[in-house]
């Protein structure tokens, strides 16, 4: 079965056209705080520290709503040095992501 052929969770097993339509999800490693004053002065090099620890979990997000969290992972093989995120909790989807 192929994407287009997925069906979408409580559509009671009818095909979906919109299974096949991409989705930008957004992986958030945390947030910072600073001072206007510290922003401005910040050059290349500068560390901003977030909130979050290395080890701490991302959050993903599609628009404003969360879907699920996970831990990053650096990819191996092919794709060495590319960010990864293993998925460790899956919000409940069945409300929709509306």
């Amino acid at each position: 079965m192929d994407d287009a052929e997925a069906t979408m969770p409580g559509s009671g097993g009818a095909s979906s056209p919109f299974v096949s339509v991409p989705i930008e999800i957004v992986v958030s490693v945390g947030k910072a705080r600073p001072l206007i004053r510290d922003l401005i002065n910040l050059g290349e090099n500068a560390v901003l520290k977030l909130d979050k620890r290395v080890e701490d979990p991302v959050e993903l997000y599609v628009g404003d709503r969360l879907v699920a969290r996970g831990q990053l992972e650096e990819l191996d093989g092919e794709q060495a040095g590319q960010l990864g995120v293993r998925l460790t909790e899956i919000a409940d989807l069945k409300s929709g992501l509306g």
